[in-house]
């Protein structure tokens, strides 16, 4: 690995359990329970499970039906979206207080950088626990935190030690922890990619990287370099404090499955009125318009159409996602459909995105960690 790139000392912080937490938080008589925010009937979707919950096999995204027959003493909690984004930002001005260069991935996550901090101290693992001891004794959760010298190998790290830990890998660790991790464990590698690597005989970092860049370009396309760069320590990405919003979205789960497009252009009509006002809040427009249709058997199915302007007008949008509805003949009765604008003028459209360069880098340990 040689010194092209500096050294940087990025955090991640990830809440443990998030919702479920607040809820258990607010409500004591809920602690040491099995609960899951969202909806518990036929229809419903588990957002958040406590850890009492998952040890029964209750995940975020699986069915509330599916959920219960895990675990038949599972509380469900209604989400409290506004109370989750009041802690939010109790947790984000603690972030503050250390570096301005916070990258928030959602309400329960973010990236620091802490290289150079307001507190003028040289241990990013120190910070790390300073932070998530603030975030406990002022907001009353826990949190587990990754430290490392990119924002790739500190979000892997950050799963490490869950709940309640951190994990610090140190610039020279860098390579040895990520050859023996297993390949289900590298962020940005999903479900099906790892069946796949599988296949291929690739089940540790140390099977990916015995690959070329070659080799991973013709099985994983577009994906193949980044692979390729990740598992050798090699993300160039920086903490960005303003994330530029690429898209905006709005989805209705029905109570019963709809099998003619004609029932759905009421439940459109809804959606596409959220879409337009989360748009004219966040003051922006998009030109590219996605319908998203789920089928009574879970199978999903994306349609989209760029236009050559912009737009956030609900009649305009809905338009659209009527054209796309449209576009050809339902498979299945519907159970979900949902209506997002991207390609947006917040974006700089006109440009061309630039290929990021790779190099190979060597990482030195120059400074306390």
């Amino acid at each position: 690995m040689s010194d092209n790139l500096p050294i940087r000392k990025i955090i991640h912080v990830d809440m443990d359990a998030f919702y479920a937490s607040v809820e258990q938080m607010d409500n004591p008589e809920l602690k040491g329970k099995p609960i899951a925010v969202g909806g518990g009937g036929t229809r419903g979707v588990v957002s958040a499970a406590s850890y009492e919950a998952r040890k029964f096999g209750v995940r975020s995204a699986i069915s509330g039906a599916q959920a219960r027959r895990n675990c038949p003493d599972l509380i469900f909690i209604k989400p409290r979206f506004d109370r989750y984004h009041e802690i939010s930002k109790q947790i984000r001005k603690i972030f503050h207080d250390y570096t301005d260069l916070v990258e928030p991935l959602s309400l329960d996550e973010a990236y620091l950088d802490v290289t150079e901090n307001k507190k003028g101290n040289p241990s990013a693992s120190l910070i790390a626990k300073e932070i998530r001891d603030r975030i406990f004794k002022e907001v009353g959760l826990t949190a587990s935190a990754g430290i490392s010298v990119n924002k790739f190998v500190a979000k892997v790290a950050s799963d490490y030690n869950k709940p309640n830990g951190q994990k610090t890998v140190n610039p020279e660790e860098v390579i040895p922890f990520l050859e023996a991790l297993d390949i289900r464990k590298f962020y940005g590698v999903g479900k099906v990619t790892a069946e796949k690597m599988y296949q291929l005989g690739i089940f540790t970092g140390k099977d990916l990287k015995s690959k070329s860049l070659e080799y991973l370009d013709t099985n994983f396309g577009k994906s193949g370099a980044f692979y390729y760069y990740i598992v050798r320590g090699i993300h160039t990405s920086e903490v960005k404090p303003n994330r530029t919003r690429k898209s905006l979205a709005a989805e209705r789960t029905f109570n019963e499955n709809l099998s003619s497009e004609i029932f759905m252009l009421e439940k459109l009509e809804h959606i596409a009125q959220e879409v337009s006002k989360r748009l004219n809040k966040n003051k922006v427009s998009g030109k590219t318009v996605t319908l998203k249709i789920k089928y009574s058997d879970f199978t999903l199915q994306t349609r989209s159409k760029t236009l050559p302007y912009f737009m956030s007008d609900k009649d305009l949008i809905l338009e659209v996602a009527k054209d796309l509805l449209y576009q050809e003949k339902l498979s299945n009765s519907v159970r979900l459909l949902g209506i997002s604008m991207s390609n947006l003028n917040n974006e700089k459209s006109n440009k061309k995105p630039s290929k990021p360069e790779y190099k190979t880098v060597s990482v030195q340990l120059q400074f306390a960690f």
